[in-house]
Formats: structure tokens, sequence, C-alpha cells
């Protein structure tokens, strides 16, 4: 149940909606009482997860754009259109970033970058930064020998 609930800590972590899985995974750690690459697949997989459907927001949220009450211009969207390709695709391998991350996430989606590039560089991303919260937690003399 424990692995669930950081799961689900990660899955909400990676959407839109302010949550913070590092603490739950840390606190986890200290506890002593779980398997380090549970902890790791459990928050991996759940942030990946939650990422996605910022992906399906993104590739359904362009149908709006011609409504009144949409809050972005044209101009805007081209211009953010203009620093993703300028940027390219590799930054996904960021969505992890605190403020930046998740939004990025909805622009892979909205730019319609091919799912399966965008699945691998979120999960690359993703998978390295909670492997470095365990890093920390853990300390990095131990978990490296």
């Amino acid at each position: 149940m424990a692995y669930l609930s950081l799961f689900f800590s990660a899955f909400i972590a990676a959407t839109l909606l302010p949550s913070s899985s590092e603490l739950v995974m840390t606190a986890m750690i200290a506890s002593g009482d779980y398997l380090i690459w549970l902890l790791w697949l459990s928050a991996t997989v759940g942030n990946v997860l939650g990422s996605c459907v910022n992906y399906w927001l993104g590739t359904q949220v362009m149908r709006f754009k011609d409504r009144k009450w949409f809050p972005v211009s044209q101009k805007s969207i081209d211009k953010a259109e203009q620093q993703f390709n300028k940027y390219g695709i590799y930054s996904l391998l960021f969505a992890w970033l605190p403020i930046v991350g998740d939004p990025l996430t909805v622009v892979g989606g909205i730019f319609r970058v091919q799912f399966s590039i965008f699945l691998l560089l979120v999960t690359l991303g993703k998978g390295a930064r909670y492997l470095a919260v365990l890093a920390f937690a853990v300390g990095l003399d131990k978990f490296l020998f």
C-alpha cells in the first residue's frame, strides 16, 4: 500500500497540481522499511504516467484555441513553438524540473511530439531524477559502493 501511495504522490506531482513526491520518497527511505528499487520504480512510473496525462491534455487543448475564453494568443503559441523547435524535443529530458517541467510535457502534446520519443525522454529524465533523490537520501557513499 505504501508503494501505491508513493506512486500516486508522484503521479499528482507530475500533473499541474502541486505535490512533492521527493519528500514522500525520502521519508520512506529514512524509515528503512521499503525496498529501494521498488520505491524508485513506483515513483518513476507514477511520475511518467502523470506526464502522459499532461501530454494528452496538450493534444486536446488546441481544439479550443479559437474560443474567446482561450487564455493563450496565437502569437504566444507561435512563440512557444519557435522556442520548442529551437531547443528541440531533447528538452523533454528536463521535464523533471520544478515549475517548467510540467508545462513542458503539455507543450510536447501540443506540438505532437511522437509519443514513443516523448515517453523515452521523459522516462530517462524522471528516472534519473528519482535515482538522484535516492542517492541523496541513502547517502552517496552508500549508494555508489
